[in-house]
């Protein structure tokens, strides 16, 4: 099951008191008359993206699950395609030596998510199923390598690599059975994958910077035994005994 995420647009604070002191210093010494003759103003310091930071996110994904069949591909394909909205927040801590930058990240999202489409149906012989399936819930950690550039250093350009965690629900319906109740299988499940990405991320104030990630996630699937499918109505014999073709 693959699963990407792009245009994450993701909001950190930093220091998150830092803006309005330096405000509240300016204001108290423009009263001072010392503050009416000329004086010359420090060269601004390079920004330095080191320290720890928490913020939130939102975007949007587009993932797809595959459905396969161990008794052949599914003449409908067996793909399920599930856009997504998500959201959820991060925690990560950097370190910066002269433009390079280094830094770990956890961050969490739920997503709002429902694909369906037609699968499982290896031959017009065979019953087709009716596939849903619906990733719910993110996690990753990783590690990240950027490069400080632009105006004093307030732009930073990564990329980013990774574990990562996804919970995929969803449901197998079996389509018309001739008359047989419709079987049904439900899976909710958890699965540990990868994930790689890329950011550019922009300083704005001393406390808040604001970035768009592309992230990729890959994940495998489990087994999951589904209902017997029967493409035709059984058949009575003279004894009275139901005969049932090979499933």
């Amino acid at each position: 099951m693959n699963w990407q995420v792009p245009g994450q647009t993701l909001m950190r604070c930093r220091i998150f008191f830092c803006g309005a002191t330096t405000i509240a210093l300016v204001a108290s010494s423009a009263a001072k008359p010392a503050d009416l003759e000329p004086q010359l103003k420090p060269p601004q310091a390079v920004w330095n993206w080191s320290g720890g930071y928490i913020g939130g996110h939102a975007g949007g994904g587009y993932g797809r699950t595959s459905f396969s069949n161990p008794y052949g591909p599914s003449i409908y394909g067996g793909i399920v395609d599930t856009p997504a909205f998500l959201a959820g927040g991060q925690i990560g801590y950097n370190w910066q030596n002269n433009s390079w930058v280094f830094g770990i990240e956890l961050d969490a999202s739920g997503a709002v998510s429902n694909g369906t489409s037609t699968c499982l149906a290896s031959s017009v012989f065979v019953v087709s199923a009716n596939c849903k399936a619906g990733p719910s819930l993110f996690a990753t950690g990783t590690g990240r390598v950027g490069y400080a550039f632009g105006a004093l250093g307030h732009t930073l350009a990564y990329l980013k690599a990774g574990l990562a965690w996804q919970n995929n629900r969803g449901d197998v319906v079996n389509n018309f059975e001739g008359g047989w109740p419709q079987g049904r299988t439900h899976f909710d499940d958890g699965r540990v994958g990868g994930i790689i990405g890329l950011g550019v991320e922009q300083a704005l104030t001393p406390a808040w910077s604001v970035n768009v990630e592309y992230d990729y996630l890959h994940f495998g699937g489990p087994s999951v035994a589904t209902a017997a499918t029967v493409q035709f109505p059984a058949v009575c014999d003279s004894a009275g005994e139901h005969n049932q073709p090979d499933q």
